[in-house]
């Protein structure tokens, strides 16, 4: 039994994602939505896989599309730039309620250090140090190049944002409804055009070359003490949450991958992430773990 997503693969927005494309499977057309026709959404299985139709043989090598050479792998992987230099990178602020553990250097700008709170800094020429953060932390009104390299960092960050929401023909469209707890994703390109919800634990199950990308139109949710589990070599730095909308993760929770987020995101007390946090508006933490991949 695999998951379906729904055969809804109508041109929406999500930050400037494409429509679903057709594909084919066993000489016949189907939707980007029917991947997994057949078969029950909301399942805790993988979506696709045998008896779910191939990805379009058009994707292979095509940088905007959903597929590369060898569909198990996914999508090509979305540059970042110089943002990945960064755990958490922001352009208005970065809160914290100590005390939270980042592991990687953070980045604000246009915002000055004086919008990085909850970190206890102490200058340090170019950055500032915290006893909260093994690396450093830049704003835009440290000592020079700082200004300049964290503004070629946020356009980094837009840009990375733009190529994410950019990718057309995805593989699966609306899959659950939004809902995608309890499901095992295999690598490719995932779009929404709602918020998504994880309640309970989600699987990514991929080798280590493998690459997914999730286009969020509305806001990414993670329950309190609910997870994102790796398996089969699958790494955090090749997972690509693409968010329109607010990023929640609950309380004693556990992300993994690199959010882009439109707007803000928030790590809830005692929340955990193997990944990046890259806002263009806030990064929020309590009592948090951030380590970069």
């Amino acid at each position: 039994m695999f998951a379906a997503c729904s055969g809804d693969d109508t041109d929406t927005d999500t930050g400037g994602a494409g429509s679903g494309a057709t594909s084919t499977s066993g000489g016949g057309s189907s939707s980007a939505g029917d991947r997994a026709s057949g078969a029950d959404a909301g399942t805790g299985t993988t979506p696709g896989g045998a008896g779910g139709a191939t990805a379009p043989s058009d994707q292979a090598g095509d940088a905007n599309s959903g597929g590369r050479d060898g569909s198990e792998l996914g999508p090509a992987a979305v540059p970042l730039g110089t943002a990945e230099d960064y755990a958490i990178l922001a352009k208005s602020a970065i809160s914290n309620v100590p005390t939270s553990k980042v592991t990687g250097d953070l980045g604000l700008s246009p915002a000055a250090a004086s919008y990085v709170t909850g970190f206890s800094l102490t200058k340090a020429g170019t950055s500032w140090t915290s006893s909260q953060v093994v690396g450093n932390v830049f704003a835009a009104n440290n000592d020079p190049p700082t200004p300049t390299v964290l503004t070629t960092a946020v356009a980094d960050m837009q840009a990375a944002y733009v190529d994410a929401a950019g990718r057309s023909k995805p593989d699966f469209v609306n899959l659950g409804a939004g809902a995608i707890g309890g499901l095992s994703l295999e690598p490719g390109l995932y779009k929404w055009t709602s918020t998504v919800t994880i309640p309970t634990d989600v699987t990514l199950a991929g080798s280590a070359d493998a690459v997914w990308i999730f286009q969020v139109s509305g806001d990414l949710q993670l329950a309190a003490a609910k997870e994102m589990v790796m398996s089969g070599g699958a790494q955090a730095a090749h997972v690509f949450w693409q968010v329109a909308g607010a990023v929640d993760f609950g309380a004693n929770s556990h992300a993994e991958g690199v959010v882009l987020s439109k707007t803000a995101i928030k790590l809830e007390t005692g929340a955990s992430i193997n990944g990046r946090l890259l806002a263009q508006t806030a990064v929020s933490l309590a009592g948090a773990t951030v380590n970069e991949p």
